[in-house]
């Protein structure tokens, strides 16, 4: 079975009316990236932090994965296919696609401020200042914050290396290191990139660009491979 990697970025979530911070109506205009999600922000103001994010759990519970989401797991009916996600949203899962990594965190999940490695689950959509960890310890948002080592990178680079087919969905290809994945996948390997405002990529073979948004041009492009 060929192997199908996709790289999802925030245009496949925005169908589905999830703000993005580089549109210009996007949530992050409401406050500072730097006082909402960086370190510093949380050692400053914890409960702005959580407020923050609390509010956008809310409104991923208000929301429905979209066309795209839908075609990819029908995809996956007859290719491997491996989701590598900039997005915290979990639209890929709830769409029906089953092996998806994510590189800036998950959005319904909580970590340990002591220890990386214990992650749960957010029971609703609420993170209070207070829930604490095993160890007592205080627990932060999933989020990799900017300034943040990125989470599975190197796993994400390993997986774009073993692709027989490479697409790129929704994302301006600006944010490193994950824009760099595509220097990754072979040559000859066929690669396409379905954005609204997609461009060729510098030095990048074998690429077709879809000046489509994810929910009209993914369903066209599943459609044809999987003829």
């Amino acid at each position: 079975m060929k192997k199908i990697v996709v790289l999802t970025g925030a245009g496949i979530s925005a169908e589905s009316g999830i703000k993005t911070f580089r549109d210009s109506g996007g949530l992050w205009e409401e406050h500072r990236v730097e006082d909402v999600a960086t370190y510093d922000a949380w050692l400053r103001n914890q409960e702005l932090v959580l407020e923050f994010y609390n509010q956008r759990r809310k409104q991923l519970y208000e929301c429905s994965p979209n066309a795209a989401h839908f075609a990819l797991a029908k995809l996956g009916k007859k290719y491997d296919v491996q989701i590598i996600t900039q997005n915290v949203d979990d639209l890929h899962e709830r769409g029906g696609s089953t092996k998806i990594l994510h590189l800036h965190g998950e959005l319904k999940k909580a970590r340990s401020t002591v220890d990386e490695n214990l992650v749960y689950e957010i029971k609703g959509w609420e993170l209070k200042k207070g829930d604490r960890c095993e160890k007592g310890s205080q627990l932060r948002p999933h989020i990799v914050w900017f300034g943040e080592a990125v989470l599975n990178i190197v796993l994400a680079a390993q997986l774009s290396s073993e692709a027989d087919i490479y697409i790129v969905i929704g994302t301006s290809l600006n944010v490193y290191p994950a824009a760099g994945l595509l220097n990754y996948v072979p040559n000859h390997v066929p690669k396409y990139l379905i954005d609204p405002n997609g461009a060729e990529v510098a030095g990048i073979r074998n690429l077709t660009v879809i000046k489509e948004k994810a929910g009209k041009g993914v369903p066209e492009l599943v459609k044809v491979l999987t003829l």
